[in-house]
């Protein structure tokens, strides 16, 4: 059993003082105190660590490469893409779960209890499959066992490399699976995850409309009754056209028409939708899981997120390509989007809660959902997923309450989050996470091998 005592602690019922929380052998929360003495490990501001919901971890090793304008004017998703499908032809396992361990351990320190990894990179270059078909899947296990870090995983099913039902392009032949084939890796990803804690889940992500045939997309919660489904979804004008040319609607249209979105399903992106499908796939219970960083540094656009959170929506936050992994910086990136559209303030608060409570408030819940992990509240049962902020921070000195949550996001950043507990794993201490060193090491000589990749 561990103890951690907190000066503040966002429970549940809201603020508490001198909280302390025990965590069973299991990783789960065992009993709350509120108004106990000091005990056990202590911390300023604690509050639910919420969950990573979208990341293509091997995308960590190109940052900062793609910032150059190609000799397209029109240099897009689109372009950038192209760059992307160069360089992951270049990876190996090893490098795939070296950089994943980095990014694992970059979204600890960043205050993420959890990760979702939406992993699609599954066969040699060329679209021969390994020998153990879910082979790289191993590898993101592995990574996640050096971490520490909470994994759902979630296998991607990527067959066509467009809504007419075209053949993979050469960069996208990695990816790979008839159903068959597809149901086949799954289980055997599903297989790999055995010897990780109890904690770890897997679902299964139909990458697009455009990528998986529209039976499939159909009868997907059939196909997989068990887990979470994830799909990218309305995120570029060019896929919205292609799916309106095929399949005669707009991709959130003929989803909900056809897919029978529900509290399973989270949505990726949704940055191209009309008011009418931001409430109508609101209401459908599905959670939208944004990645404010990576849709501004593409060019996606900007999600509807006053009209989605009015309408009851349920949200999540995910590093998507992770050029740039910052917690408080998603927040605040996605909460500007919304001022700058609009030419308001605090777009997102309400007259209850600040903007920094009710966008945290909202990704704890939507996260958990999108996960199905039993987190996202200091609570006794739930996983012990737990960040500690430094109240002694300049800062955060003399902020309280939402206050203080908000002095985080908007005028603080990550290095104020001290501790971080995934499951109970004690994994980020004094603001580092405790295996830094050797996973830095590591990553560092894959970046070595990986030069001149783009």
């Amino acid at each position: 059993m561990q103890t951690i005592w907190a000066e503040t602690a966002l429970l549940p019922s809201g603020w508490a003082s001198d909280v302390r929380i025990d965590i069973d052998a299991d990783g789960r929360i065992g009993a709350v105190h509120e108004g106990a003495p000091q005990q056990g490990v202590r911390t300023g501001m604690l509050l639910p660590a919420p969950v990573n919901v979208h990341s293509h971890a091997f995308q960590r090793a190109m940052a900062g490469l793609t910032e150059r304008r190609g000799p397209d004017p029109s240099d897009s998703f689109w372009t950038w893409r192209q760059l992307m499908f160069r360089f992951l032809d270049r990876l190996t396992p090893d490098h795939i779960e070296a950089i994943t361990a980095f990014v694992q351990m970059e979204m600890l320190e960043a205050g993420y209890g959890a990760n979702v990894e939406f992993h699609y990179l599954h066969h040699q270059p060329g679209g021969v499959p390994y020998d153990n078909i879910a082979e790289t899947s191993t590898r993101i296990a592995a990574a996640a066992q050096q971490s520490g870090i909470g994994l759902c995983l979630l296998p991607v099913h990527y067959q066509f490399g467009g809504c007419d039902g075209r053949d993979l392009s050469a960069g996208q032949i990695r990816f790979g699976n008839t159903r068959d084939g597809f149901a086949a890796l799954h289980a055997d990803a599903a297989a790999s995850l055995e010897a990780l804690p109890q904690d770890t889940g897997i679902g299964v992500a139909p990458h697009s409309l455009r990528a998986v045939g529209v039976d499939d997309l159909k009868s997907y919660t059939t196909l997989f009754p068990d887990g979470p489904i994830h799909m990218h979804l309305a995120e570029q004008v060019a896929e919205v056209d292609e799916v309106q040319h095929h399949l005669r609607a707009r991709p959130v249209e003929w989803a909900l028409d056809n897919m029978g979105l529900n509290a399973r399903w989270c949505l990726i992106h949704c940055t191209q939708m009309t008011p009418d499908e931001t409430v109508a796939l609101a209401r459908s219970g599905a959670v939208a899981g944004l990645c404010p960083i990576t849709e501004s540094s593409l060019g996606d656009g900007i999600f509807d997120g006053v009209r989605w959170i009015d309408a009851g929506g349920a949200l999540a936050v995910g590093s998507d390509s992770n050029i740039r992994i910052s917690l408080s910086e998603e927040l605040r990136t996605l909460d500007y989007s919304q001022r700058l559209r609009d030419g308001s303030r605090a777009a997102l608060a309400s007259p209850e809660k600040s903007t920094g409570r009710r966008i945290f408030d909202g990704i704890l819940r939507g996260g958990a959902q999108a996960a199905q992990r039993r987190s996202g509240r200091i609570e006794v049962g739930c996983w012990a997923d737990m960040l500690s902020l430094d109240t002694a921070s300049e800062h955060m000195w003399g902020r309280t309450g939402d206050t203080g949550l908000d002095a985080w996001i908007f005028a603080g950043d990550d290095r104020l989050v001290t501790d971080v507990w995934s499951a109970g794993r004690h994994m980020v201490q004094g603001g580092n996470h405790i295996k830094r060193a050797q996973i830095v090491a590591a990553y560092k000589r894959t970046i070595d091998a990986l030069r001149d990749a783009v």
